[in-house]
Order: C-alpha cells, then structure tokens, then sequence
C-alpha cells in the first residue's frame, strides 16, 4: 500500500485560507437542485446487483423488461454507459506537488469539461473523481467549487478529475437537464470513472478510483452508486442533498418561484399526482444496488442541507445492509470551513483504507 502523507490541520487551514474560506468557490449561493470503455466489475446494468434492478417483468430470465420512464433512476440503471477520449488541455498550474490541467472527456455522446490534477512523481496514482455542488452555470467556470479538494487530495497522491458536468464551463449543452431532474450530471460522472479507466494514461492506477461529491455532488453520489454498482471502490458526500428530489425542490426552488418547478411538475405531475415517478428519481429507493463503502460528513448547524436528510439516507442505506458511516460536525455549517481540515482528515484516511 502506498503511504500518502497527511498534513497537519494547521497547515490545511492556512491552505484553506489562501483557497477561499467558503469551502465552493461560490458554490450553493444559488439554488442546488436536485464509445469506449464499459463498466468494470459488473458496473450498471450487467452488475452484481441487476437481479434487483427496477422495472423487470417478473417471471423467467428471458422476460422482457418492463417500460421506464426516460427521466428515472431505473433508465440510467439499464443504459449502457459510456466514457471515453479523455484528452489533457493546457495547463493551469504547476505547483512542487502536481501540475494541473484542463481536460475534455466524452459521455454517452456529450463533451463534458473538466480539471484534472496529476501528482508529481512515480505513479499509478490512485483516481479520485470530484462532484461540486450547485453553481449557477451562468457564473461557473471550469474546476469551480472544490478547490481546496483538488489541492489537498492531488497534494496527497491522488490524481484528481473535477468534472464540470454538461450545460458548464465547455461542457456540451443538454437543454433537457433541468426539468430532467438533472440526472444528466449522474451520467457525467459515470463517463469520467470510464474515461480514466479506458485512458491507457500511466500515472493513473485503474484499479483504485474513488469518488468524492459535495451538496448536489453528494446527491450525484448516491445516484452513482445504484446506477453503477462496482465502478467505484469507495464514496465520500460532504453535506449532501435530499435523496428525496421533492425535498430539495421544496427547499431550494418553490421559495424562490423559480418557474422550472412548474415546468418539472407539468412534464412529470407533482409528487402527489404521481408517487411512482418520484419514488423512481430517489436513489434510497435502490439502496439495497450499493456495493461500495460510503463516508457521509454533515454538520450540524447545516442551514442549507439540514443534516436530517443525511440521518435519513443513512438508515435508508443500513436498512439495506450496506456499509455506510456518517460523521457528524457540532457547530459547523454547509461551508465546512471550521473542521474541514478534521474531516479531509478523516476523508483521506477513508480513501487509503478502500483504495490501498
């Protein structure tokens, strides 16, 4: 097992400082919503858990599937992912620990943008692919939202892919991401784990790939996980959303009249209308498809993302017998500025754990 040192929280602090002490590079200011390579290790549909997967006409194994809804978790569960081309742009930084690049990738036919962090030094280094949270793709530029990630992770051995997602930064648009519920971004990092695993790149070590997403990054983890079983060796969520869509367009949206809920509520009917759509984007509801390990940090003075929603998925995910832990912050809030360096403690010494 490779040693990755860890620095001291004074120093992490002092980093964090000079990246920002808002812990996203203005990230969730505004509202958060909701051809190559095929999954290794019986990823998505194919994978160890496809006997549960949503949607099949009981009977014998030749039956065929039932009907889905295009926008729903059993759709992506049953689509043959892609991920592919990924292709270093210029450079951003060179630092004595890593250089930094720009980067392009395909997924299921989109180009999607993105950062990518490569230590200095011998490799394979273990891949660690980062989800931010909400930001106004307006406003957004490449690699925003998780600066102080990518420095500290790529500082500590991990080649570090930040995705911007689709309809961000020069990502491709995809004009029917929002009312979709935005499980397009679901896809986007499932492309960028089968890009760096088709890469043939030498500093990454394709056997060892983790994922790591913040606010919405978080809901994007959950989603990940039933979607495409095996593809990861372990999960972090920082301050996740809901895994109840509803909830976090109550929470987010609804208050601020955003027009897009009547949109999302004339395409797919309200909650109420139609449980069965809205039971089919929660990712809880496909909890018992988890086979990676997954760490939950949330504080507990979370004003954005109360920490109920973590308490909730956590038991949604036991209930189902899978490995899951939530760490717990007294006082801290969705930025995680105080203990961030405690938790990114905590996170990198996860990471070594499932990823060594």
């Amino acid at each position: 097992m490779r040693t990755r040192g860890t620095l001291c929280a004074a120093a992490v602090l002092a980093l964090s400082a000079v990246m920002g002490c808002t812990g996203g590079d203005g990230e969730d200011r505004a509202r958060p919503g909701g051809p190559a390579a095929s999954a290794p290790r019986g990823a998505g549909p194919s994978g160890p858990s496809a006997s549960t997967s949503p949607g099949a006409t009981p009977g014998s194994p030749s039956a065929t599937p039932a009907p889905v809804d295009p926008v729903s978790l059993p759709a992506l569960i049953r689509r043959d992912h892609q991920g592919s081309d990924l292709r270093l742009g210029r450079v951003l930084a060179r630092t004595s620990a890593y250089t930094s690049h720009e980067v392009t990738y395909e997924a299921n036919g989109l180009t999607v943008s993105g950062l990518m962090n490569i230590p200095r030094g011998e490799g394979p280094f273990p891949a660690l692919v980062l989800a931010h949270g909400y930001i106004d793709p307006a406003i957004y530029t490449t690699g925003r939202g998780l600066s102080r990630e990518q420095d500290l992770l790529a500082r500590n051995g991990y080649v570090v892919l930040h995705t911007d997602y689709r309809n961000h930064a020069r990502s491709d648009k995809d004009p029917d991401n929002d009312v979709g519920l935005r499980l397009g971004y679901t896809e986007d990092v499932i492309g960028a784990a089968l890009a760096l695993r088709s890469s043939g790149r030498p500093e990454i070590d394709t056997r060892r790939l983790g994922l790591l997403g913040r606010s919405m990054g978080g809901g994007v983890v959950y989603n990940t996980l039933v979607v495409a079983p095996g593809l990861f060796d372990a999960a972090v969520a920082y301050a996740p959303v809901s895994a109840h869509p509803e909830e976090n367009i109550d929470q987010f949206q609804r208050p601020e009249g955003d027009p897009l809920v009547a949109e999302i509520e004339a395409a797919h009917g309200t909650p109420e209308e139609n449980p069965k759509f809205w039971r089919e984007v929660s990712p809880v509801t496909y909890a018992d498809r988890v086979t990676e390990p997954l760490l939950i940090h949330h504080g507990t003075a979370d004003t954005t993302c109360p920490i109920r929603w973590s308490r909730e998925a956590v038991a949604a995910f036991e209930a189902a017998g899978k490995d899951v832990e939530l760490r717990t912050y007294r006082g801290e809030g969705h930025t995680f500025y105080p203990q961030w360096a405690r938790s990114m403690d905590v996170t990198m010494a996860f990471f070594e754990q499932h990823l060594g």
